[in-house]
């Protein structure tokens, strides 16, 4: 393939943009090259400015849960899009959008909108916070929440050590609150409690885990989440940016018995447009400004035009819940293609599925946490990303994300993939 536009446009954007890039994952930093830079979508498809075609398992990292330009969605978008922008003040599509939320969940009676998955997190933490009187939070190794400063956190000494900053420019005294904890092991989350055992607030988890690749918690490990939250007066969050109506279309509720007391949402609910969401039952939603004391605005939240995109993927979605069947069987035909195309040259390959979403590690043992992710063959998975790029097969750029599939993916195009991956595989044993 050639790729000369897309390198002109990267040092050029190099220049007046930091990295080339306006989110680091998409800057090819571990797998080596150059970003393609995007012209247009099509269904299954991306086109770069090179005119380079590439079946796309990344979909905007969740949102394009019926592929690029969807007729439904691009029409909704484009009628709000003909009444205005954006108006700083209520519109009926977003209790419209609120409603059909609402219906889905048992644990939520209230929803309140925002611009991203970042700001969801951060207001729910706030929220919790507020609601409890308490200041500590519990996070798991691994999970990413967004960027805001009490969340970027890496782990100290010890089982139940206070966070220290990950990275420059957020205080230590911001993320001093943040006690990390160990993803599918519940004694570390009991030293967090007997350390700190009136002072948490809340304990948040992907309770589908789409950051350090797809690492789903294990059942009985979010009834001792849930367990320990209730006896200790411990808010239970699920950060469900990326699995909300992802993994089901209930996302991770739809799959555990588990229920948290706030969850968050983005992606999917804004159907490709910036959209992120956080909800609760009445009471903790009611110490919510304007009605209680805890503050959350934003001049763009509930923005007509993403509202009316999330919308209409969600009225899709609900009109035919058996697509997350025909999708997950789609993400198990191609991760266990891969994993036979692996292991036909000697390579290890992990692989994990719920419903549309999948992962694969190149790793010797199961990954059920951080720290066995971080055991994966990195090197091994750029040479196959690169090797799969150049195959027309857009994977995502890091080992430690996940997969998506999309309604207008066929069978036929799966079977096509695994047929490249096993001359990748060749290529890089």
């Amino acid at each position: 393939m050639v790729h000369e536009k897309s390198i002109a446009a990267f040092e050029a954007a190099k220049k007046v943009i930091p990295g080339g890039v306006d989110s680091p994952v998409r800057a090819f930093k571990s797998v080596g090259g150059t970003p393609m830079f995007i012209e247009r979508g099509e269904g299954a498809y991306l086109v770069d400015i090179d005119g380079n075609r590439y079946i796309d398992f990344v979909q905007s990292w969740g949102p394009l849960i019926f592929g690029h330009c969807d007729a439904d969605i691009e029409n909704a978008v484009i009628e709000s899009a003909k009444k205005g922008l954006s108006f700083g003040a209520p519109t009926t599509v977003e209790t419209d959008l609120a409603e059909e939320i609402v219906d889905l969940f048992d644990s939520v009676d209230k929803v309140r909108f925002v611009s991203s998955g970042t700001e969801a997190v951060m207001s729910a933490i706030r929220l919790a916070r507020g609601f409890t009187g308490r200041d500590d939070i519990i996070k798991f190794e691994g999970c990413y929440h967004g960027h805001s400063d009490s969340l970027l956190v890496q782990a100290g000494s010890g089982a139940a050590t206070f966070g220290t900053p990950s990275s420059p420019g957020v205080p230590a005294d911001l993320t001093k609150h943040t006690l990390l904890a160990k993803y599918n092991d519940l004694s570390s989350v009991e030293k967090c409690f007997h350390d700190a055992p009136e002072s948490i607030a809340c304990v948040i988890i992907e309770p589908i885990a789409g950051n350090m690749g797809l690492v789903p918690a294990q059942e009985a490990f979010l009834q001792g989440l849930r367990a320990l939250c209730d006896k200790y007066g411990t808010l239970l969050i699920f950060d469900e940016v990326m699995s909300g109506f992802r993994a089901s279309l209930k996302g991770a509720q739809g799959i555990y018995s588990v229920k948290p007391d706030i969850v968050t949402f983005g992606k999917v609910i804004g159907g490709g447009m910036p959209v992120g969401a956080f909800a609760a039952r009445e009471e903790i939603m009611d110490k919510l400004s304007p009605d209680g004391p805890v503050y959350q605005a934003g001049t763009l939240s509930g923005n007509p035009v993403a509202m009316s995109a999330g919308l209409a993927s969600l009225l899709k979605l609900k009109a035919n819940p058996s697509l997350y069947t025909a999708m997950e069987q789609k993400a198990t035909l191609l991760v266990e293609g891969l994993k036979s195309a692996a292991a036909a040259n000697g390579i290890p390959l992990q692989i994990e599925v719920r419903g549309s979403m999948f992962g694969f590690f190149f790793n010797d043992h199961e990954v059920h946490n951080f720290d066995d992710a971080l055991k994966s063959d990195t090197e091994r998975f750029a040479k196959f990303h690169r090797g799969m790029l150049e195959e027309g097969v857009y994977f995502a750029c890091s080992q430690f994300e996940t997969g998506f599939i999309s309604t207008v993916m066929t069978e036929e195009m799966i079977f096509s993939v695994i047929d490249k991956a096993q001359k990748v595989m060749k290529e890089i044993a």
